[in-house]
């Protein structure tokens, strides 16, 4: 029961700061005008691998402070189930830099395919975690997988958003989403430990 309360702490403040860092930078990249399509993938690709630097700095500092060792044996197994989710992710990324024309539609695709993804591998992490985990990532497939149809519905019918949406989007979704969940798992690790 102790080390679910730790995982619940570490686990509440990892996904406020993700949260935070959604929000923050979906505001950076509309008032910096980033609306190219490669420009779009390579900073929300950049976003992410500075939340996850900073949110593996934050679990390990709460390690040392719970006298708890870091890449223990729970750990490793959450990493082993999110990577496969993680490394397609990291592919779409690439092959979105790497189209030859610099095509909205490819940077619009990349938005659902990392939302699904990314619930992927939250759903994967949660055989290993605390339930709220798997229903959350389960949620981020969903949206993904509806945004997914949206928007070739949109293409479609010739009705593409700008760019400057998609920020909003990756913003509410990867900020908004989190901080919810986050401030949900806050609330609830005294008066719920077990659960969530």
């Amino acid at each position: 029961m102790e080390r679910t309360a730790v995982y619940r702490r570490a686990l509440a403040s990892t996904t406020l700061l993700v949260g935070i860092m959604g929000v923050t930078a979906s505001v950076a990249g509309a008032v910096l005008k980033l609306e190219s399509p490669h420009g779009f993938v390579a900073f929300w690709m950049g976003v992410a691998i500075v939340t996850l630097a900073l949110a593996f700095a934050l679990v390990r500092r709460q390690s040392i402070q719970d006298a708890e060792p870091f890449w223990s044996p729970p750990t490793k197994r959450v990493t082993q189930a999110a990577a496969p989710a993680v490394l397609v992710g990291v592919a779409v990324g690439v092959a979105a830099l790497l189209s030859p024309a610099n095509d909205p539609l490819t940077a619009w695709r990349t938005v659902p395919l990392w939302m699904a993804l990314y619930g992927c591998a939250l759903h994967s992490s949660g055989f290993f975690m605390p339930r709220g985990i798997k229903l959350f990532g389960l949620f981020f497939t969903l949206v993904g997988s509806l945004f997914m149809v949206a928007i070739n519905m949109l293409q479609t019918q010739g009705r593409m958003p700008s760019l400057a949406f998609a920020h909003g989007v990756m913003g509410a979704t990867f900020g908004g989403l989190h901080i919810a969940y986050g401030a949900y798992i806050h609330k609830t690790q005294t008066t719920n430990p077990p659960g969530a």
